[in-house]
């Protein structure tokens, strides 16, 4: 994996997300689920512009287990590469994450995904891609998410972290659905690739510069019979 200068200069070329002055980072919520006493599975699904940057953060991302690049938004029938692309579907390019919530909390995934796997102030876009498809989302999978979710967008407006209102939809009652098989795991397959270079890759040496207890080098992968479709 290819790094690079995490300069002010830099990560504003490079799209990072438009933070005002002092500390890149969103504070740590407020209101959170504390650590679970055993290890489980929970899964949250978060939209943040190109599917493949989203992802990657996460993988990197200790006590996540795993991290699906797929659809949220729309219908089934719908739920394919090229009709999305139309913005016309309603889905929203989205990455399902799983975490053991012995590890992680709900809280410490939404503070990379509001700190790091995107910008949630640009409204239906996300630096060279721009439709309602790349648009900021939390997808939350129970009440007890969405209310984290909700608390903690107030919590970063209230601390004007950002120089620009929070564009990140709530959106419950959704259905994920899996990305085609190419689609998973492309950060990690394709690190040089130009879009993934300069969008992705810093991203997840942010992750690594400004949250290190939460870093893990070697990224969690979709499985390989999950790259079939």
């Amino acid at each position: 994996m290819k790094t690079l200068a995490l300069s002010a200069a830099v990560l504003a070329l490079l799209g990072l997300p438009a933070f005002a002055e002092g500390s890149r980072l969103t504070p740590p919520p407020a209101l959170d689920e504390p650590l679970a006493k055993a290890p489980g599975h929970e899964a949250i699904v978060l939209a943040g512009g190109c599917f493949w940057g989203v992802q990657g953060v996460f993988q990197h991302v200790k006590g996540v287990t795993d991290a699906v690049s797929g659809y949220d938004g729309g219908a089934k029938s719908t739920a394919e590469y090229e009709t999305v692309s139309t913005g016309t579907t309603g889905h929203a390019e989205s990455v399902r994450v799983t975490y053991d919530p012995s590890k992680i909390t709900l809280g410490q995934i939404l503070r990379v995904y509001f700190s790091i796997a995107h910008d949630p102030t640009e409204l239906n876009r996300q630096g060279p891609d721009s439709g309602t498809q790349y648009r900021s989302a939390i997808f939350p999978q129970t009440p007890e998410q969405a209310s984290i979710a909700k608390a903690y967008i107030a919590e970063i407006e209230k601390a004007h972290v950002y120089r620009a209102p929070l564009a990140t939809r709530i959106e419950p009652g959704r259905t994920f659905y899996p990305a085609e098989g190419y689609h998973q795991n492309y950060l990690t397959l394709h690190p040089d690739q130009p879009y993934i270079a300069y969008n992705d890759i810093p991203k997840v040496e942010a992750l690594k510069a400004t949250l290190p207890a939460l870093y893990r080098d070697q990224p969690v992968l979709v499985a390989k019979a999950e790259l079939s479709n």
